[in-house]
Formats: structure tokens, sequence, C-alpha cells
């Protein structure tokens, strides 16, 4: 990281909190003079929200501003963090500049409409279908598990154009306005009695050319790079850096072992928990190396590891903090249901009653364990890839059950 990089970033800063006070100014205002100043995504380039600096800067940013006393980012917004790079990388200047900026102080909330009923794990299998009609497209299909979708004013959509052609080639990428005629969003209730979770039906929904993110037919290519970054942001390896040491899911198995009362922390569970508490640290630090290594916020299969190690250490910690409180863990949890207005990936804001639940969904969202597993083995270790029989035939003739 050069001096220059460092220089400029304490100069923006400076300059930033000289004119604008955090702690007066809102939520949205203020995040919007820090779009402005260029610390929103330190490394995108100058006038789209960053400086075109090294993105392990955004730490620096970040950590300045929560001492000068700026909120943290919404949680609500978790879905910035896989559409800002797409649009970035697919989008055309217009598009940066009419979403990003509402997108990063919170004005405008995005969720994703990738998984449908047919095409889950099997992604580039989808059916939503879009006709182009002048130069607007007329949208008809169903979305399901879109997490966040009935507080969303935009959807991450891939759509099927081109039945014709390979399941891969015939995709297209849309910014999907949710408040449109024809979008119906329907609750799916999850084991925590919340409503985290959403199917959205299209009934000829038109979308105008001009919110059509990458080429025709290069959907996905363009979902690729927002499923890396989905994959990383579940990880923990989004954000600008790797949490600080022992925060996090962590932070409540440790605080469960240390109320313990004495006689019950035996050998056998101090090695236990101790063995986690290893490997929440190596993830911890993994995630660093991963940030590190990312070009331009655009990160590689590595991401595929933090988000499978995340989701299989996840359901293990809490099953253990579970196990600590005894039968007392079997009670004092509300099932009401209820629809969430944030997301809460790894349960660490809401208890270990309601993350033991949560977590399950870890190693299903973002990609399942099994395919996370497939890309670790073919795109890192090359290994042969699973034989794809239908990778060449145009999806119309694919068999569908």
């Amino acid at each position: 990281m050069s001096d220059s990089e460092a220089t400029t970033i304490t100069a923006a800063l400076d300059a930033l909190l000289a004119a604008h006070d955090p702690t007066v100014e809102s939520y949205e205002e203020f995040r919007g003079h820090q779009f402005d100043a260029g610390l929103a995504w330190v490394q995108y380039p100058v006038g789209k929200g960053g400086l075109g600096v090294r993105p392990q800067l955004q730490r620096d940013v970040n950590r300045r501003l929560a001492e000068a006393g700026a909120k943290p980012m919404d949680a609500a917004q978790f879905f910035q963090a896989l559409a800002a790079p797409t649009i970035l990388a697919h989008g055309t200047d217009e598009q940066h500049d009419r979403f990003l900026r509402p997108m990063f102080t919170g004005e405008e909330k995005w969720c994703q409409l990738f998984s449908e009923p047919g095409a889950g794990s099997d992604f580039a299998g989808l059916g939503t279908r879009a006709v182009e009609d002048g130069d607007e497209w007329i949208i008809n299909g169903q979305k399901v598990w879109n997490t966040l979708a009935h507080i969303a004013d935009w959807g991450m959509l891939v759509t099927r154009t081109d039945p014709e052609m390979p399941k891969h080639k015939g995709m297209t990428y849309f910014a999907l306005d949710m408040h449109s005629d024809g979008v119906e969003v329907r609750p799916l209730r999850q084991i925590t009695g919340e409503a985290e979770f959403n199917e959205v039906y299209m009934t000829d929904v038109r979308v105008p050319d001009a919110h059509r993110i990458g080429a025709r037919g290069e959907g996905w290519r363009a979902a690729l790079t927002t499923l890396m970054n989905e994959r990383t942001a579940i990880g923990g390896g989004g954000g600008g850096g790797a949490p600080k040491r022992g925060s996090g899911a962590i932070s409540h198995l440790m605080q469960t072992w240390a109320d313990l009362p004495d006689d019950e922390k035996t050998d056998a569970r101090r090695d236990e928990v101790m063995q986690i508490w290893i490997r929440a640290e190596i993830l911890r630090l993994t995630n660093m190396r991963a940030v590190q290594n990312a070009t331009k916020g655009q990160p590689g299969p590595e991401g595929s590891v933090a988000k499978l190690a995340g989701a299989e250490l996840n359901k293990e910690l809490y099953s253990t903090a579970i196990n600590l409180f005894g039968m007392a863990g079997q009670i004092d949890y509300d099932y009401t249901f209820r629809r969430p207005g944030t997301v809460d990936l790894d349960g660490s804001n809401n208890g270990i009653g309601y993350a033991f639940l949560r977590v399950r969904a870890n190693s299903i969202e973002g990609g399942t364990s099994e395919v996370l597993r497939n890309i670790m083995g073919e795109q890192m270790l090359g290994l042969p890839g699973e034989p794809r029989v239908d990778k060449e035939i145009a999806w119309s003739k694919v068999p569908r059950s």
C-alpha cells in the first residue's frame, strides 16, 4: 500500500469530517456526503463512490468514521455488497449514476431474485421469462428464498431471454423496480417464526431496457459477480476487512462458557470450546487474506472457502452453545410470526436460541455447501468437473420435472 494512497484517504476523511458531523446529520445525509467524498467503496473509481485506491483502506475509513460517531451500515442494506459491484462491473455510466449513491445511503434497498422452485442449486436452469417488447421487456415467472424482498425497492433479477440457447448463454440480468405493477411478494415463514425469506411472483411486469444490467444473453456472467460477492459477504470477508478477534458469533459461545458454573467446565467441554475458537480465528484470518487478495473489490473462489467454512462453523458453534445451556436451552424463545426489517445471517444479534435455528440456513443460502465444494474442487484444486450433460443443449430441450 503506497503512502500516497494513505495520504489521499486521510485528506478525504479530514475534509469530510470538517464539513459534516455524523452525530448531527441524519444517517442518509451523512452517507450521501461520504459517497460524494469517495469514501463509500474506496476501491471504486472517482465519482462512483471511490477514490481508486486499494480496498484494504476501507477498514481505516470505517474505523475513523465510527470513532467520529457515524452510525454503522443499516443491516437492511446487506445486498448493496452484492448489487453495487455487479452494477459497477457490468452496468453503464448512467446506471452507476442512477443506482450506486441511493443504494449506499439506504434511500433505496435491494434484494436478490435468483433462485426458483425448479432452479436452486442449478441456478442456470431458471425459467423466469423476459420477452423484448420495443424498449421494454415483459417478465413472467416466480422467484423464491428472496431475503428482505418485502422491504426492497429494487431487485437483482436474472431471467431467461433466449430459451433456444444453452442454459448459461440465454440469460439476461435486470434491475427490477419492486414497486412495479405485477410484482407480488409473499412471505415464507421460517423455523425461527419470522418471514425474512419471501417468494416473488411477476406477472406481465414491464421493465425498461435501460434497467438491463450487461448485454443480452450475458446474465450468467453478471450473476457470477453477484454470487462471488455474496459468498464473500456471507462468509464474513466483505466490508473492507474481517471483524476484530473474538467478535461476532464466537463471542456468544465464549460468553456462554464464561457464565457456566465452574463445576460444569469439564476438560472435555473446555477442549470442544477451544477447538471452535481456533477454527473461528482461522476463518477470520482467511477472510483477511481474501480481502487483501481481491482486485477492485471482485473476489475470486476464495469467497467460497469463507462461506463454506463459516456455514459449517456457525452450525457447530451454536449447537455447542445450546448444549452448554443444558435443558435451559430449550425454553424462552418467541416463535411469533414476524416480518423483520434486517438480516442477521449468523444470528449474533438476536440471542443464542434464535441463532441456533437461523444458522441452519447458512449451508443453503448463497450457494449450498455441496455446490461450494464442487467450486473449490474444480476452480481451486483443479479436479475434474462433474458430468454436465445439458451444458450445450438448448434450454428448451432440457428435460424438466
